[in-house]
């Protein structure tokens, strides 16, 4: 195991779920609950039926491309030449970016911190990275995820990053009428002058490109 790379993305992503374990330990001591590691919500108890897996394999299959050396845990042959090894170390810089910046977030969100959307009716948190993005959990763990698959460019990588996207979008939209229907028009407001996982801003021109792009003879695949 020589893969220094691939030992410090294995680090980092265990080091990432290490520190859920303690949110959800302060939030026991805290508030005499598992910060919504069992959700509430029929619909995100039905979600849970693939996140836990998801996670349980966004831990375990980078770690094994470290000790494969044949598909489809291995990394492939184009990871392993050194013209690759920058973009691996590029996205190892993302995902320790990806972790300080989250636990800033943990931080922020202190006993207020929970897995799940509750019904019931807590702090509504606008500002440090929340004061630019509704989710800005997720959109790190986005992050998290892009840098895995650089380090890891295998197939099953992929369909984990895939998964991963298609569930924080589901979860992000579900929270986001949970949150509307308990806070009104506070979070209505809020969520009218930021993006979901980037910025307002940055999100408007990302959808000023793609009309762009459709409105171009043969833009459209």
């Amino acid at each position: 195991m020589r893969d220094l790379p691939g030992t410090l993305l294995v680090a980092t992503i265990w080091a990432y779920w290490f520190g859920v374990g303690i949110m959800i330990g302060r939030a026991r001591r805290d508030t005499r609950r598992l910060g919504g590691l069992l959700p509430e919500q029929r619909p995100e108890q039905y979600l849970w039926l693939l996140w836990i897996p998801l996670v349980a394999a966004w831990n375990i299959v980078p770690y094994l491309a470290l000790w494969h050396a044949n598909a489809p845990w291995a990394l492939p042959a184009f990871a392993r030449q050194e013209s690759y090894e920058l973009v691996r170390w590029i996205a190892v810089l993302c995902a320790l970016a990806s972790l300080l910046a989250t636990s800033l977030c943990w931080a922020r969100m202190g006993r207020h911190w929970r897995m799940d959307v509750s019904a019931e009716k807590g702090e509504l948190i606008i500002d440090g990275l929340f004061r630019h993005v509704r989710h800005p959990i997720y959109a790190l763990q986005r992050l998290l995820m892009l840098a895995s698959l650089a380090i890891v460019p295998s197939w099953p990588m992929l369909a984990l990053v895939a998964v991963h996207f298609v569930l924080t979008q589901v979860k992000a939209r579900y929270e986001e009428r949970q949150l509307t229907a308990v806070h009104g028009s506070a979070y209505r407001d809020y969520a009218g002058r930021t993006g979901r996982f980037v910025p307002a801003r940055q999100a408007r021109k990302l959808r000023s490109l793609a009309a762009t792009s459709r409105s171009i003879p043969g833009g459209e695949s």
